[in-house]
């Protein structure tokens, strides 16, 4: 095979590593992969024709640390894969703060103020800092492009962003920054297709993932999410309660001894589906469980997102479409069955047949509302984002 450029991506997640390869300018990888089940017994999965050029994956340290996992991943990729000349490497980074509006090359000084951000996000932040590190020491001298969670939502209206705080909290940051960016901007670049004049008009994503948001679209551009300061605003998640009552919090801590590092693992790792089931924060475990608490947690996510999904619509003055991306939006019939169950007021109404086998159109002739089910790519915007800064 004759050496060819190609930019690498990795995305960085709090307990997942994905990885792909891109040859030129070709829109489908020629390799893609993940690191999962990072800190619990990590497991190496594969697809596309290229993953044999990875060859025996029996070292993989399953107890390795983010950092480690990714430098044995590099040496492998750089080892095996000789003929693949890297121009770029794409890295996501959830958090860009107020600085970082739209793709950036890497270097101390970026990184740096990256890190500063580590706060606002600490479950995904270092994670993405410790591969970037990590990359760099693999390939010295190509590019490191950053792009970020939040630069999508930059575009809402200063009242969409801003808490009803006094005014030098604001001015300090603390204002509503929205994340998913990445998967929204996948998704608004395929509407065009997709919905042709419409593309343009009142339009819902539905994220619902591990983590879960909304974003409100009109032009395709952000002007509302559920999402917040922190990733743990908004919807009920796998493992994030989403939006809470603050005096819960304040009960919490002072009546009942928690202190921050605690509540912290209460609302992050403890909540969500795993805390209301008790069973498991996997939808498909729920979904095939006869066990009441399952039937709860799942019933709770969906009214969650309903009530959660009509702040949406009143940001957009109505909804001409609405669209499910990521794991549960996209694989979930059941899921998005009851999500559009609570919004037939809306005029959303679903065919059975359509949803059952997750077809691209899953809304009944006749629905006042378009319904889609678009799988998301953030590496494929990340990818486009590093040829840029690999061609220039």
């Amino acid at each position: 095979m004759n050496a060819a450029r190609g930019v690498l991506v990795f995305n960085a997640g709090s307990s997942s590593l994905k990885f792909a390869a891109y040859r030129g300018d070709a829109v489908a990888p020629v390799l893609r992969g993940a690191i999962e089940n990072i800190g619990a017994g990590a497991r190496l999965r594969l697809r596309e024709p290229a993953a044999e050029a990875l060859g025996d994956t029996a070292d993989l340290p399953a107890d390795g640390s983010p950092a480690h996992l990714a430098r044995w991943l590099m040496v492998r990729l750089r080892r095996r894969w000789g003929d693949f000349d890297v121009e770029a490497i794409g890295h996501r980074v959830v958090h860009g703060g107020d600085a970082f509006a739209e793709p950036t090359r890497l270097d101390a000084g970026t990184i740096d103020a990256l890190a500063r951000l580590v706060p606002l996000a600490p479950q995904h932040q270092p994670q993405s800092l410790a591969v970037v590190q990590a990359a760099m020491a693999c390939w010295p001298d190509v590019p490191q492009v950053a792009c970020f969670d939040t630069a999508f939502h930059r575009t809402m209206p200063r009242l969409a962003q801003i808490f009803a705080l006094p005014r030098s909290l604001t001015d300090a940051g603390v204002v509503r920054y929205g994340f998913h960016g990445l998967s929204y901007a996948y998704v608004a670049g395929r509407l065009e297709s997709l919905l042709g004049p419409r593309a343009d008009g009142r339009v819902v994503v539905a994220h619902l993932g591990h983590g879960a948001s909304l974003c409100a679209m009109r032009a395709r551009r952000s002007v509302a999410t559920t999402m917040g300061f922190t990733v743990m605003d908004g919807l009920m998640m796998a493992r994030r309660c989403g939006a809470i009552d603050p005096g819960v919090l304040l009960y919490l801590l002072q009546e009942k001894g928690l202190d921050a590092e605690r509540l912290a693992d209460l609302l992050n790792e403890r909540s969500g589906l795993l805390g209301v089931s008790g069973l498991s924060d996997d939808v498909r475990v729920l979904e095939a469980s006869d066990d009441a608490r399952a039937a709860e947690a799942l019933e709770l996510f969906a009214y969650r997102a309903a009530c959660e999904l009509a702040t949406m619509v009143a940001a957009l003055d109505g909804i001409d479409a609405l669209v499910f991306t990521a794991g549960i939006g996209e694989r979930s019939a059941d899921m998005r069955r009851r999500i559009c169950a609570r919004l037939r007021w809306l005029g959303v109404a679903l065919d059975p047949q359509a949803n059952a086998r997750h077809a691209a159109r899953i809304g009944a002739p006749g629905s006042a509302v378009d319904v889609l089910v678009v799988p998301t790519d953030e590496e494929a915007v990340i990818a486009q984002a590093a040829r840029a800064w690999g061609s220039g």
